[in-house]
């Protein structure tokens, strides 16, 4: 089973800035298609924040996040890292790390990402703004 682990978590102020880390490991030999974030608030459903494609250019974007949040990777170090600039009070959530791991997809299209379900998750990293 594929292990996603989340750091970078915290308390900020409004205007802030925070860098989460997750790093992936335990291959189960299938293969990871898409990775990225996703986060929740007690009583609300998950909802996605940035995903992006491991076999692609594609990348997504909430559009809540759209110029604030940049989506990153280091595939060598099996590495995602979501950069959160200029936060705001409504940013305040449980933030989870979250990949797609299945076997080899005929004719896979990057765009699908923000589509499918997740099947790997971390545990969360807490990011709390303050106004």
């Amino acid at each position: 089973q594929v292990q996603l682990v989340e750091s970078g978590g915290g308390s900020v102020r409004a205007g802030g800035s925070l860098r989460l880390s997750c790093v992936a490991s335990g291959s189960t030999g299938t293969t990871t298609y898409c990775m990225g974030w996703f986060r929740q608030t007690p009583g609300n459903k998950r909802e996605r924040v940035a995903l992006l494609s491991t076999r692609g250019e594609s990348t997504y974007y909430a559009d809540s996040v759209k110029g604030r949040f940049t989506l990153s990777e280091d595939n060598a170090k099996n590495m995602v890292f979501l950069q959160m600039d200029n936060l705001k009070p409504e940013d305040t959530a449980m933030y989870y790390c979250a990949a797609v791991n299945t076997r080899p997809i005929a004719d896979f299209r990057p765009s699908i990402c923000p589509d499918v379900e997740y099947n790997s998750w971390g545990q969360g990293t807490q990011v709390t703004v303050s106004s």
